[in-house]
C-alpha cells in the first residue's frame, strides 16, 4: 500500500502543478517553491478530501513540516 508521504507527494505535484516536485519530512512552505497561502488552502483541502480526515484550525497552527502533517493524519485515521 502507498504511504502517507508517496499520497502527499501526488497532491503537492498537483496543487502545486510540478511534476518533480520532491518532499520530505522536512519540506515546508520556505523550502517549497510556489507553496504560498493559496497554495496552502488548496493543499488542505485536497488532503482532507483524499485522506477522508478534517482538520481543525487549531491543529494546522501546530504544524511546521510536512512531517508534522503526516503525523496528524495518521493520528486522525486512527480515530
Amino acid at each position: 500500500m502507498i504511504d502517507i508521504l508517496e499520497h502527499l507527494q501526488l497532491i503537492f505535484r498537483d496543487v502545486l502543478d510540478d511534476q518533480g516536485l520532491i518532499i520530505n519530512r522536512e519540506s515546508n512552505a520556505r523550502s517549497v517553491e510556489g507553496w504560498d497561502s493559496l497554495a496552502h488552502i488548496n493543499l488542505i483541502a485536497s488532503i482532507e478530501q483524499e485522506f477522508h480526515v478534517r482538520f481543525a484550525l487549531g491543529e494546522l497552527q501546530d504544524l511546521k513540516n510536512v512531517g508534522d502533517m503526516i503525523d496528524l493524519i495518521e493520528r486522525k485515521q486512527q480515530r
